[in-house]
């Protein structure tokens, strides 16, 4: 076998001195706070079965076979599943991709142009980034949620010649955060923008039915796309753009991530539509996570946490502990307790804001929640 190059040798073992080099997870059967499976779907059986029966009774109208959805792969189930996806976040069209990554890269990379200008929130997910760094248009970043700049920069460099997209999120993955969404539909508005939101942590999570922030807040009107991903709240593969029939089409015809892969299998697509079909009918699971997280933020009140952690009202919950050392300590400390939560280290996040990220769940119970709360406090007091 050939040798390693150099070079690739130099980036390892300088992640492992910081200590920061990642590696895979073993599986194993501590009480989960650390999956995005925030609504239990992921190991939902009467969801398991009933997908499995729903292609049971459709497999002999089941027209298709694997490819790209443009020559071959694009069986009808595609078609029932967006139609219903589209109708349940209110939107005139759904377009689904094979992850969030893809959409989020196929939407950057495609649909902004040379002349355009993107304006991205600086704490916003790598698959967005990744996108944007495809693109033909100029970009620009905003402090995190600071729309007094984003303001600035839009009275820098707009004019009725350049098309501007701002880019942000509902729900922050590494923070749980959300930004002020009334207020930076109103900026969007005023400068005629074009607002891009991704919603993979708000879906299952905000809304009557887990229909997202966006919806919630009944802002979906005022949004140019919104991207769902079903890999968080959904406990399934996949993701959808939301917007009009226009973008649809111009997504299929320009959007690379979507036009050159395989489309997803029979049993993917009917995952998805079983999961969306179960949110909208049972709304027990929701209303747990919602009163989860209430519980949860009125516990570290009550221990005095509340100054380490990043505001948020979402089943993200992320506490500062600064060093990639101290807060790997900590966290095992409280894996050996019998709790599965997990570091984030810089690189992933900038030095100084390493943390311990705790996700909550529909399936987590109050006893549990002040358990984990209160070994953190005896091992950062």
């Amino acid at each position: 076998m050939k040798q390693f190059p150099k070079a690739l040798t130099q980036k390892l073992q300088t992640r492992e001195a910081n200590n920061a080099l990642r590696k895979l997870p073993v599986p194993n059967n501590l009480i989960d706070f650390a999956s995005n499976d925030y609504i239990g779907f992921a190991h939902n059986e009467d969801l398991f079965h009933k997908t499995h029966q729903y292609l049971v009774e459709i497999n002999l109208k089941i027209n298709g076979a694997t490819g790209s959805r443009l020559i071959s792969g694009n069986h009808n189930l595609y078609q029932i599943t967006e139609d219903f996806i589209a109708q349940f976040h209110q939107s005139e069209s759904a377009l689904i991709f094979n992850s969030g990554y893809d959409a989020n890269v196929g939407f950057f990379s495609s649909v902004p142009q040379r002349s355009d200008i993107i304006l991205y929130d600086e704490l916003c997910h790598a698959s967005i980034r990744d996108g944007i760094q495809l693109s033909n248009a100029k970009s620009y970043k905003f402090q995190h949620n600071n729309f007094e700049e984003l303001e600035a920069i839009i009275k820098r460099c707009h004019t009725e010649l350049v098309e501007v997209y701002i880019v942000t999120e509902s729900v922050f993955s590494m923070d749980g955060d959300s930004p002020n969404l009334e207020e930076l539909v109103a900026l969007s508005e005023k400068y005629n923008c074009h607002l891009v939101i991704d919603e993979a942590h708000a879906l299952g999570v905000f809304g009557e039915k887990g229909e997202g922030l966006i919806q919630s807040l009944n802002l979906q009107d005022n949004i140019f796309a919104r991207i769902m991903t079903f890999g968080k709240g959904l406990g399934c593969h996949g993701a959808a753009i939301l917007g009009s029939s226009a973008l649809k089409s111009y997504l299929v015809n320009f959007a690379r991530s979507f036009i050159y892969t395989t489309g997803l299998s029979p049993h993917s697509v009917a995952t998805i539509l079983t999961a969306y079909q179960h949110l909208a009918t049972e709304k027990q699971a929701v209303e747990q996570l919602k009163q989860n997280i209430i519980h949860f933020n009125q516990e570290k009140v009550q221990l005095g946490l509340k100054p380490i952690f990043v505001y948020s009202k979402s089943a993200i919950q992320c506490a500062i502990i600064p060093g990639n050392e101290k807060v790997k300590t900590i966290a095992t400390q409280i894996q050996e307790k019998g709790f599965d939560v997990k570091p984030i280290l810089s690189p992933t996040v900038p030095e100084g804001q390493e943390r311990l990220r705790i996700c909550l769940h529909s399936y987590n119970s109050e006893k549990e929640i002040s358990e984990i709360l209160n070994l953190l406090s005896t091992f950062v007091f």
